[in-house]
């Protein structure tokens, strides 16, 4: 690795780094505007002023907000995510099994996606034009006009009202089989797929064709290299950094979507317990998961970024 390379990894780490430091900020700070009291919340209608005062200063509300920015970032730092006000419980176990089913849901779509995504992409962009590519185009429009809670009211519609083949709700700890598992995580994962593929099969293809159209590429032809040959020696390895890119992007749409679908189908995991967090204000809870989801988009990008870096034969 040259030193460009490597200076290069370092700024996208370093900026990295800045980024999540605001993004703490903006979380902390809009967290704290959510409407209502914490402490008259957590003490029910019976909370006189002085019992909501004294919680206001037992839970360290009444300091400024910059002091508790500050003591709620070095207290994340360390791994110390607080007690969930609404359960009495620390975060992380609360978060433990939320988090593995989550993770679960966008593996899942992810092995599911992105070869299907690759493989769609990469064939219309070759065969440019064609019908096979305009049937896809076609189908992408279409798929992406459709938002992700339309397809997942649709899908309960038709696969567990009608036909009656899986069951409405996704419990995944109900899940003690193979088959279990395929029909609990069927609808999520379609759901998910749907708009994560588009995105992805669509970027792909414009990657594919930008380097198909490079005049390196053109001149692999003339000297007679066949296409599928032109396409795996030539044009895919050097189209791997927008490619990496897309799947990356395509990727972290899937946090948000997952949002939409575990609330949708009451699928167990850290998404739907932060929407249930923000109804109890719970704080340190809705803060700690939307630092999770901020984390994860950053890790795919910055992945992304150092694989562009990696693969451009222009800085290597």
């Amino acid at each position: 690795m040259n030193i460009r390379v490597l200076d290069l990894i370092l700024s996208r780490l370093f900026v990295a780094m800045i980024t999540l430091l605001i993004v703490s900020f903006a979380v902390f700070f809009a967290t704290n505007l959510l409407p209502g009291d914490t402490a008259s919340i957590l003490l029910g209608q019976a909370a006189t002023p002085e019992a909501a005062e004294g919680l206001r200063r037992a839970m360290h509300l009444d300091e400024p907000a910059v002091l508790r920015f500050i003591h709620w970032l070095l207290d994340f730092l360390r791994g110390e995510f607080g007690t969930s006000y609404a359960n009495s419980m620390p975060v992380v176990a609360l978060i433990g099994d939320r988090f593995v089913n989550t993770m679960k849901l966008a593996g899942i779509t992810a092995l599911l996606a992105v070869p299907i995504s690759l493989t769609l992409g990469i064939t219309s962009a070759v065969l440019r034009g064609s019908l096979y590519d305009r049937v896809v185009t076609v189908l992408l429009i279409g798929i992406i006009s459709v938002p992700e809670f339309m397809v997942a009211t649709c899908a309960v519609l038709f696969f567990a009202v009608y036909l009656k083949w899986l069951p409405a709700l996704s419990f995944a700890n109900d899940a003690h089989s193979f088959a279990d598992t395929l029909k609990i995580y069927s609808m999520p994962v379609i759901t998910l797929t749907f708009g994560v593929s588009a995105q992805m099969i669509r970027m792909t293809r414009a990657a594919v064709i930008e380097t198909l159209d490079t005049p390196y590429v053109e001149m692999a032809l003339l000297k007679g290299a066949s296409r599928g040959r032109m396409v795996l020696k030539h044009a895919l390895p050097n189209a791997l950094g927008p490619i990496a890119n897309a799947v990356a992007l395509s990727l972290s749409y899937l946090i948000g979507g997952v949002i939409i679908v575990e609330t949708i189908f009451n699928y167990p995991g850290i998404a739907k317990l932060m929407v249930d967090a923000v109804a109890t204000r719970d704080l340190p809870l809705i803060q700690t998961c939307a630092m999770i989801f901020c984390l994860g988009y950053l890790l795919l990008t910055t992945a992304a970024d150092i694989v562009a870096i990696l693969s451009n034969p222009r800085i290597r």
